[in-house]
């Protein structure tokens, strides 16, 4: 078929296409914007918008995470009270570490670059300096709060049709610390309800620098709902937190929303496809929506399930992970803490797709299941 899109209903090349608007962004695109209010104000942005209704926004100002994600008018990525805070609010030693929390809001939160999960007080002795023994991490580090630098934001026609390519650089760096760059890339098909990450995290200093990644990929009401489920291939699970053992909670059929539920968090081990990735999604059978996320299982060996069902606050969040749960110590003192030399990267693939309607989610079940079957040790372990 070439260039043919589907743009409403009509297959269209190019050409054919343009006879219809002098508008591209008629029907998808582009837009850089600025917000103005509240505790955004001042964050950079670029809406993306497809034909097929996939609408969300890179936030530029905090690392190119993805804030607002929408599919047809109908939000899909979870929204906190927390809004989409400028980083120059942000306070990273604050409450013990914790005041990440105050930031935390939309689809994709990063984690990293040199540390994620909990509060940490590491080794610094690899960056020679003597006045710098240890470097002290706050929750999930500080990548999420560093504003990056647009590079790129166009349309790329191909003979398969059109992308839109959002690309940037974000930096973490300090004087005798490290000095990692993200270099993300993020597409979507102009007739696509599909959202593509491509990351590479690079260490530009001259020490060799640890490197934790994990994406915290947020959704929300009304995708998560009563009857909502999780669909992963699960072999067994890990490790699960306390509250996830004594709340009564299934971690693959959501409740509604209840009163002070505290969050329940699971290591699940995957087991991948046969193209080397690793699939899970939400559905909701009921509004037929759902979400398929796919990731490159050799970058991302991991994956974390959160559930925060609690009134307010009512969210589930999928989490690719370079690392185990327990977090960064434990990780060097097992000798799977990965350490880049100068000049060494890191790339990192993740889709996001929008599923609509019950043939959609049937395949996208039987795609993550075919091979797996329904291991019943891991199920009840995470019970």
């Amino acid at each position: 078929m070439g260039d043919v899109m589907n743009i409403f209903g009509q297959e269209l090349s190019e050409r054919e296409l343009r006879r219809r608007t002098g508008d591209i962004a008629a029907v998808g695109g582009l837009r850089r914007m600025r917000l103005q209010d509240d505790v955004g104000a001042g964050i950079e942005l670029v809406e993306v918008r497809t034909a097929a209704g996939l609408s969300f926004d890179v936030l530029l100002s905090r690392a190119f995470d993805i804030g607002r994600f929408e599919y047809r008018g109908v939000p899909i990525g979870w929204r906190s009270g927390t809004g989409f805070r400028h980083p120059g609010l942000h306070e990273f030693a604050d409450e013990g570490g914790m005041s990440w929390l105050r930031s935390f809001d939309g689809l994709l939160v990063t984690a990293g670059l040199d540390h994620t999960l909990f509060t940490t007080e590491a080794d610094a002795s690899h960056f020679h300096y003597p006045h710098r023994k240890t470097t002290w991490n706050g929750l999930h580090g500080r990548i999420g709060n560093i504003p990056g630098r647009l590079t790129r934001a166009s349309e790329e026609w191909t003979e398969q049709g059109c992308t839109l390519v959002v690309e940037g650089e974000t930096r973490q760096a300090a004087v005798f610390g490290e000095h990692l760059v993200l270099h993300r890339r993020i597409e979507a098909d102009l007739d696509g309800s599909e959202l593509r990450l491509i990351d590479r995290v690079v260490n530009r200093g001259f020490s060799r620098t640890p490197h934790m990644y994990l994406y915290h990929l947020n959704f929300g009401w009304p995708l998560v709902d009563a009857g909502t489920r999780l669909v992963a291939p699960i072999t067994g699970t890990r490790w699960q937190s306390e509250s996830a053992s004594v709340q009564g909670v299934p971690y693959d059929v959501l409740p509604e929303p209840r009163p002070d539920l505290v969050e329940q968090v699971y290591e699940h081990e995957l087991e991948a496809s046969e193209d080397g990735t690793l699939g899970v999604a939400l559905l909701n059978e009921q509004r037929g929506l759902g979400v398929e996320v796919r990731w490159d299982a050799t970058a991302f060996p991991h994956f974390f399930e959160w559930l925060h069902l609690r009134e307010g606050a009512y969210a589930v969040g999928l989490e690719p992970s370079s690392n185990h749960v327990e977090g960064s110590l434990p990780a060097r003192e097992a000798g799977e803490l990965r350490w880049l030399e100068q000049g060494e990267s890191v790339e990192y693939r993740t889709s996001i797709r929008v599923l609509e309607g019950a043939v959609a989610l049937r395949s996208a079940e039987d795609r993550i299941r075919a091979g797996h079957g329904r291991p019943e040790e891991g199920l009840n372990a995470a019970r």
